[in-house]
């Protein structure tokens, strides 16, 4: 019997890890693996603009030792935009079985600047679950930078998704699908990406 993985999930920029979203995705990753969520230290302070770099790669860090030492089957990195690009950073330095980005914010909402470098420089797995109306995030572009990468990445794409991977009313009207028929394929996503990882490790 596989040993069941660990996702260490973080919250993006502007929500807690208590926040609905959060806690409707930690159900689900909850039938997958077993799921450590955790705020960093600004939000966990009551401080909207989030940490420097350095900060939130340290916090995620500590949360991810943590992990690491109940763990019983692989551990995977997991976060909404900002926790996926954190997630990033950190698996350039530690060892992990993947990184997965639920909306990664390629572009800078404030400046516009690509946040390319770190996917650049990883070697981890990573798994890019993209909506396609994520303005934070040209799917053109994302598919540049994918060409460019040297670590194995897999790509779903959220048809109608923003950046929370929600679904358009019209997307859903005309497939005839609902927002849980969505999330519910992202998982299944998840589910692959983690034995694909899983059987690449043996």
């Amino acid at each position: 019997m596989p040993r069941r993985p660990s996702f260490v999930f973080a919250h993006g920029a502007g929500a807690p890890s208590t926040s609905p979203w959060m806690r409707a995705w930690r159900r689900r990753l909850g039938t997958a693996g077993e799921v450590v969520a955790f705020d960093y230290p600004y939000m966990r302070a009551g401080r909207k603009a989030p940490d420097r770099l350095p900060v939130l790669i340290d916090a995620h860090r500590a949360v991810l030792a943590k992990a690491q030492a109940h763990a019983k089957g692989p551990v995977f990195l997991i976060g909404k935009s900002m926790g996926g690009r954190v997630g990033c950073h950190l698996a350039l330095e530690e060892s992990v079985a993947g990184v997965i980005c639920l909306g990664y914010p390629l572009q800078s909402g404030a400046t516009g600047a690509m946040r390319d470098e770190v996917l650049l420089a990883l070697r981890t797995p990573i798994l890019f679950v993209q909506g396609s109306r994520d303005a934070l995030c040209s799917l053109d572009k994302l598919a540049a930078v994918r060409a460019r990468m040297t670590a194995p990445s897999t790509l779903l794409v959220v048809e109608g998704g923003n950046h929370s991977l929600e679904v358009s009313a019209a997307e859903r009207k005309a497939t005839g699908t609902t927002q849980a028929d969505s999330d519910a394929r992202v998982l299944e996503a998840i589910r692959t990406f983690v034995e694909s990882a899983r059987a690449s490790s043996r």
